[in-house]
This record gives structure tokens, C-alpha cells and sequence, in this order.
């Protein structure tokens, strides 16, 4: 796997991540929750009177009617509390008058305070004295609060009478703790405990959490199967049929997602071709020679002693016609094939009175097609040898006493071209024929293009032919030619049959690929 794989980068930056954050923990617990704090929050703000403005109040019952200055009465709960790490004493507090801290209550007036503490901490209640000074100044907003001494998470309540104003209004604590601060804590209810963490605890716990995720989703999802024995670097250029073209670029996607550093470009330009572009690298090096491989539908006849073939697949072809073109029952036998594409046949009524008069069109492949070789070879006997074309783009208004004839580059142009040509006849690779709009493949003799039934039942269906891979001798051990053929061999199978060949690596295969 690269070094700078995306895999790679992404299990970097997380665990760089989860390390700045836990580095950030250490320092935040280490330096700021150190400090002495004293958190303060309105746990209770509820109007009691019947003329307060917020449209909340209470039902008296008469409890404040003989208590003037009360129509506007409110209850405020106020906790204070050690939310640091380190106890505060009496000294600590920072204030030049004799209280510590100061509660201050916007546009109300205090009637009366309650001190409850939690219990085990009955020690509070002496500081809350007037000489500690604790009290408030009659019709004024601010409550003085004593220099209460808390151990770490100790705390007291102030219940405290207002009136005038209105629930909501302002409520703050001020004063200041030597090495600390006085701070507001989220608002609670009175039955509400501190959370256990702060925010920015949360907040990082969050970031480690989430690291360690993406670094175990990145184990268990990351492919760390070790590739085929044999992976070979490099370039390699496949060319030749046009007709096993699909299979071989397939093949060649798997072996380079499977061997990385590997480089297969196909070029299908015809059998011929392919093999012709092979033999020309005669007198170069032993590296450039094995640099090619060159597909060929069927045995070469224009090999020389340096090419040697390696049978791949067994394939088989079927000639096509344009699907308005309704055949006898049982195709065509192979002495009418040949009839039609002597010339003998010019029209379809004159090879069976059945047919429409329709013109013969015969779409064929260029002398480079190994297609074209295997059906002169397995379906014409030769007969067609020498025949020429009489049209080079399947048009119908040449000499109308012989069959409109085309060569074209590929057997898609085949397909395509016989589909939209009345009365055409051509020929392909079964796979690429299979459920091809516009066409119908055409039995011989009889004998329907089955690969099923040449594999298992023996047909006698003529228009087969072996593919063979053809090198420049043998390919050096060690070099990516070798290895992808030895890939196809061990590998390729599933993806063979898939477009309908039969491997000849297989026991089935052999015997057809031998024949």
C-alpha cells in the first residue's frame, strides 16, 4: 500500500486528532480546573403576588394581604457553590468590606432571605451572621453575602423575598476569589445537580470518541488482503480481437486493482492486426518484445516461428440477421451460406420462395477480423476466399444481380449496421449478439450457437474457434506478460464465463480448446 494512500492520511490526521485532544484535556485539567471558582445559579425565580406583569401569578389565598408592598411579590432561589478543584477559604476572597460577595437583584426590593445548606454542612450556618456581614439594606436590591469558607463541591441556598419588578429580571453575584473567579452556572432546578463535566471536558471527550471510531472503521473496512502471488509492475499493451476485447479489459481491471503499479492498456484493432503489430517487433529487445500481448480469434496464419499462441477460451460466433428477415425453422445449412455469400444469391426469394424479395446484404468483417478467419474457416470452407466487396458502405443501389456487400472495423459496427439495414446478414461473437435489439442470430444446420450445448452435449454447431493469446516467445519469468497470463489462467475463469467462452484451463475446456 502507498505511503500516501487516502487510507493512510485520514488514520494520520485522526489519530494526530486524538492526540492534540487528549494533550488539550491534560492541560485543561491541569491548568484551569485548578483555579478556585465559585459558580452561582437562579434554581427558582416564581412571582407569589396577584400583580406581577408577567401573566404568571399565584393564587394568595390572602397570605400577603395585611403585608404592604407585596402585590408584586417573587421568590428567588439562588445556589452557590465550590464548582473548582481547590477549597476556598476565608482569605480568599478578594473584597475590601467584611462580606465576600454581593448578590444584586434588578428593579426589586428584598423583603427577607433563608440560608439552607445540604446536610453535613451545618458548619455554614455560623457565617451567615450580621457581624460576618450578611443583611441587606431595607427597600434595597443588594444582599451581602459573608466570607463563606466551601470545600470543594460544598454549597448553600438562598431563598430570598422580592417585590416589585417582575420575575426575570437580572440577577447576578459579584465579587472575586484570589486565583479564581466568581462565575454564572447553566440555570437548574432545585432538585438539578451540576453536570459532571464542563463543556469544553464534553466537548473534547466528544473529539477522542469520535477519533477512535474513524481509526477502528478505518481497520475493519481497509482491504489488507495481500495480492496474488506473482504481481508483477510495469506496462503491458493488449491488442488483437476485437470480439474477446471485453474479456480482456476486464481482466486487465482486475490484475491492476489486484497488483498495484501495474499498467495494461487494451487496444483491440482486429486479430490480424494485432498479431501483425506483434511480429514487428522482431529485432527489438528482449523487454520490448515481451512488452505485447496480441489476441487472435482462432490460429494465425500469418505467424512466424517467434510468435507463440496459448489457447485461452473456446468461443463461438453466430451469424446474425436483420430481425424483418423470418428464416425457415432451423436456420440456414451451410450449403446455403455459402450460396449466399459466393454471390450465387441476390435476393432472399431465390434461395427459398418463402423469403420476401428483399436484396442480400452481406455485412462482414475487414481481412484483419480473426471473426471473419474463423468463419471462413469453420462455416465457408475457404469459399469466400478472394470474393471482393462490392460497397464499402453496405449501400443497396450498386449492381443489383449480386448481393450488396461492406466490410466494417469491429463487430459492433456489424451489429449496428445489420439491424438497420433491410435484408442484412453478418456475423459476431455470440455475447455481443445475445439480446441485441434489432437482430436475430441465426442456427446452422439446425444447430442453435449454445455454448452450454457445445460444453456438455456435444453439438456438432460448426462457427467456433479457440482464442489464443500470442507472445513474442516465451515471456521472461518475472515480467507483467507472464504474470497476466498466468493470471488469466488461475483468475480469469468466473470472468470468461461470464461472456460466454468456455476457459481452456478448465476440464471441460481442454478438450474443446484441443480440438
Amino acid at each position: 500500500m502507498e505511503l500516501l494512500s487516502a487510507e493512510n492520511v485520514i488514520a494520520v490526521a485522526t489519530a494526530l486528532a486524538g492526540i492534540v485532544a487528549s494533550a488539550v484535556m491534560v492541560w485543561y485539567e491541569r491548568r484551569v480546573p485548578r483555579r478556585k471558582r465559585i459558580g452561582y445559579r437562579v434554581q427558582m425565580d416564581n412571582p407569589i403576588g396577584d400583580g406581577v406583569t408577567s401573566g404568571r401569578a399565584n393564587v394568595r389565598l390572602g397570605l400577603f394581604d395585611e403585608a404592604p408592598g407585596m402585590h408584586q411579590a417573587t421568590l428567588v432561589l439562588l445556589r452557590i457553590e465550590n464548582d473548582g478543584s481547590q477549597s476556598i477559604g476565608h482569605d480568599d476572597y478578594t473584597s475590601r468590606e467584611l462580606h465576600g460577595l454581593t448578590a444584586e437583584f434588578t428593579d426589586r426590593n428584598i423583603h427577607g432571605v433563608s440560608v439552607t445548606q445540604p446536610t453535613g454542612t451545618d458548619h455554614l450556618m455560623s457565617h451567615f451572621t450580621p457581624h460576618a456581614g450578611f443583611g441587606y439594606d431595607p427597600g434595597g436590591n443588594t444582599l451581602r453575602i459573608p466570607r463563606v469558607p466551601l470545600n470543594r463541591g460544598e454549597h448553600f441556598k438562598l431563598l430570598v423575598l422580592l417585590s416589585g419588578g417582575d420575575v426575570g429580571c437580572d440577577i447576578r453575584i459579584v465579587g472575586g476569589i484570589r486565583d479564581g473567579e466568581v462565575h454564572p452556572n447553566r440555570s437548574a432546578t432545585p432538585d438539578d445537580t451540576p453536570p459532571l463535566f464542563s463543556r469544553a471536558a464534553r466537548w473534547i471527550t466528544l473529539m477522542l470518541t469520535v477519533s477512535v471510531l474513524t481509526l477502528s472503521t478505518i481497520v475493519v473496512v481497509r482491504d489488507d488482503t495481500p495480492p496474488p502471488l506473482g504481481c508483477e509492475q510495469g506496462s503491458l499493451t493488449i491488442t488483437g480481437s476485437t470480439a474477446f476485447a471485453p474479456v480482456v479489459e476486464e481482466l486487465a481491471e482486475q490484475y491492476e486493482k489486484d497488483c498495484e503499479g501495474a499498467d495494461i492498456e487494451v487496444e483491440a484493432r482486429g486479430s490480424a492486426a494485432g498479431v501483425g503489430e506483434l511480429a514487428a517487433l522482431e529485432g527489438e529487445s528482449k523487454s520490448v518484445r515481451s512488452s505485447m500481448i496480441a489476441f487472435h480469434d482462432g490460429r494465425s496464419k500469418r505467424v512466424n516461428g517467434d510468435l507463440r499462441p496459448l489457447p485461452v477460451a473456446l468461443s463461438v460466433f453466430t451469424l446474425v440477421v436483420n430481425d424483418g428477415l423470418t428464416l425457415p425453422r432451423g436456420g440456414l445449412s451451410l450449403t446455403d451460406v455459402r450460396r449466399v455469400y459466393a454471390g450465387e444469391v441476390a435476393y432472399w426469394d431465390e434461395l427459398d420462395p418463402s423469403l420476401p424479395h428483399w436484396r442480400v446484404v452481406l455485412v462482414s468483417r475487414d481481412a484483419d477480423s480473426g471473426t471473419r478467419q474463423v468463419f471462413q474457416d469453420r462455416v465457408l470452407g475457404g469459399a469466400w476466399e478472394g470474393v471482393p466487396s462490392t460497397s464499402l458502405d453496405c449501400a443497396t443501389d450498386t449492381d443489383r444481380s449480386a448481393p450488396a456487400r461492406c466490410e466494417l472495423d469491429s463487430t459492433e459496427d456489424v451489429l449496428r449496421t445489420v439491424a438497420e439495414t433491410r435484408g442484412a446478414i453478418g456475423y459476431s461473437e455470440l455475447n455481443l449478439a445475445t439480446d441485441r435489439t434489432g437482430v436475430k442470430r441465426v442456427a446452422l444446420d439446425g444447430h442453435e450457437a449454445s455454448l452450454n450445448a457445445i460444453e456438455h452435449d456435444a453439438s456438432p454447431y460448426p462457427y467456433r474457434g479457440v482464442e489464443y493469446a500470442y507472445t513474442h516467445g516465451t515471456p521472461p519469468t518475472g515480467s507483467l506478460a507472464s504474470s497476466f497470463l498466468t493470471y488469466i489462467t488461475n483468475n480469469g475463469e468466473p470472468t470468461i464465463r461470464n461472456h460466454t467462452h468456455v476457459p481452456c484451463s478448465t476440464p471441460e475446456g481442454q478438450p474443446l480448446c484441443h480440438d
